[in-house]
């Protein structure tokens, strides 16, 4: 007969540092999305990804629905942290540096948004969401290119230059061409450059 206080072993959860709290959780469903797609983001794969019984992403969330918005917010506010759109030393040759690095760095944030935009498509309730991740962008595309160019920007120069950088972070997240981003980043650069005049 066993000791009835011996309690019989639990199974461990994986449990990877991630961050705390609904954070972590925001973070899990993010990779959940990027590896899987949207179609496999369940309140159980969240709470597998992040290691918590899944009642935990239940009362954060209360739907599905609130936690793909909340973890659109969540890539909002963490690209715009990181995308190196925005120096802020008004010098041509720092626009958009360490853009490669970032894509390779965190290649998960950067599908997951790949992935809502498309989704967007077919669900027109996530274009509100979609609409302030790019308008963040914009704004910091805008922001750095009237810093460094004497006679400013304009929208249709803006969201040129930012088609571009979208383009190149899509390209080298299904390519894994680093190197050809930052080739092409530096001639982006050349050519704004000759744009405001300067040596070439």
């Amino acid at each position: 007969m066993s000791d009835s206080s011996e309690k019989p072993p639990t199974k461990s959860r994986k449990r990877a540092d991630y961050g705390t709290g609904r954070e972590a959780l925001l973070n899990a469903a993010v990779r959940v999305v990027a590896r899987g797609g949207l179609r496999k983001l369940t309140y159980r794969a969240v709470a597998e990804e992040a290691g918590v019984r899944h009642g935990l992403v239940v009362h954060h969330f209360g739907s599905r629905d609130a936690l793909i918005a909340a973890a659109l917010e969540h890539s909002v506010r963490t690209s715009a942290g990181t995308s190196s759109l925005e120096p802020g030393t008004g010098d041509i040759a720092d626009f958009a540096a360490g853009l490669a690095d970032m894509v390779t760095g965190e290649p998960e944030m950067q599908v997951f948004q790949y992935e809502l935009m498309l989704e967007s498509r077919r669900r027109p309730e996530l274009q509100p969401q979609i609409r302030a991740l790019y308008d963040e962008y914009f704004a910091a595309t805008e922001r750095e290119l009237s810093r460094s160019l004497p006679e400013g920007t304009s929208r249709a120069l803006t969201r040129l230059v930012f088609a571009a950088l979208d383009g190149l972070v899509l390209h080298q997240l299904v390519l894994d061409e680093p190197e050809v981003t930052e080739a092409a980043l530096a001639e982006l650069r050349a050519l704004l450059t000759r744009q405001c005049g300067g040596p070439q």
